[in-house]
């Protein structure tokens, strides 16, 4: 297949999915939608509803009276099952600002608001320069203000990888000073002067290279019924699911479930979930902190 005939096939099967979309989320779909969204012809569209139609007639018929493609009775996804999380992944995206309600692959969206998060500056240039020396296995000589000194500080780091605990990110990042792995808020990077050899290996962080299996059960003082709503809710199986998380994402993970203390002494209706393998995931948070600084 010629690169351009592949080019071509990617884009209908895309256009495909966006038709299903739409048949499942919003209950119909039109031309226009199409049209609109992919900057293709109207006989475009037309071909590419049709081409729908006949590998699942099932999915979509047709009505004359609105002149849109509407959701049949008997409608059973083709390409992806639908996905709760994804559906509104598309609207938090919209209310995070990160797109618009015309990028997204909603036409018809409920009313709807998120939780506002105060915004965290990160400089492009910088993000750019960690990014390539991350990519091309260099050191870069940064200015960084850690709150743990009164002032920024210059110094090397080996940049190797990103992380998040979902309300900031940091780079993961070999110390050339304090000869170890830390964890770098990408907001406290003031400058980037210079780019040079690489201080460590990835495959050094051993501590990133690790994962752990983190077991959470229903609090213990639940009732029966509210156990079961608990472990619908995460869904788990006989009131228990596993959860792998990178080593040196574990506080983090354990901070961002109120899992970092005694979790069975809070009271069920404030903390629904407990670890199942308290002493294995204290055990490997220790030999984490005893590796690697929390970030900087």
């Amino acid at each position: 297949m010629k690169v351009g005939e592949q080019g071509t096939r990617w884009g209908v099967e895309q256009r495909l999915e966006f038709i299903e979309f739409r048949l499942f989320w919003e209950g119909g779909v039109n031309r226009s939608d199409i049209t609109s969204y992919f900057g293709v012809s109207v006989p475009q569209a037309s071909n590419d509803l049709a081409r729908y139609q006949e590998r699942a007639p099932n999915n979509i018929v047709y009505d004359t009276s609105g002149k849109r493609y509407l959701a049949g009775k008997r409608f059973r996804p083709i390409f992806r099952k639908p996905d709760a999380d994804r559906y509104l992944s598309h609207l938090a995206a919209t209310s995070d600002k990160v797109t618009t309600l015309s990028e997204s692959w909603l036409a018809a969206p409920p009313a709807f608001d998120t939780l506002p998060i105060p915004h965290r500056r990160i400089d492009p240039a910088i993000l750019r320069d960690l990014l390539s020396a991350t990519r091309e296995k260099r050191s870069l000589h940064i200015h960084y203000q850690s709150l743990t000194r009164a002032d920024a500080t210059w110094r090397w780091i080996t940049p190797h990888a990103f992380g998040s605990d979902g309300m900031r990110w940091h780079a993961r990042a070999f110390c050339h000073q304090d000869r170890t792995f830390k964890d770098f808020l990408l907001p406290r990077f003031l400058e980037v002067e210079a780019d040079g050899e690489a201080g460590a290996a990835a495959i050094a962080d051993t501590v990133w290279q690790e994962f752990i299996d983190v077991k959470l059960e229903p609090h213990p003082q639940m009732s029966a019924s509210q156990r079961r709503v608990v472990a619908l809710d995460f869904g788990m199986q006989n009131e228990s699911v596993s959860v792998k998380v990178r080593l040196a994402l574990l506080y983090y993970f354990l901070k961002r479930l109120n899992l970092d203390g005694d979790a069975e002494r809070r009271a069920p209706r404030e903390q629904h979930i407990v670890l199942g393998n308290k002493a294995e995931v204290r055990a490997a948070l220790k030999r984490a902190e005893e590796q690697t600084p929390l970030a900087a």
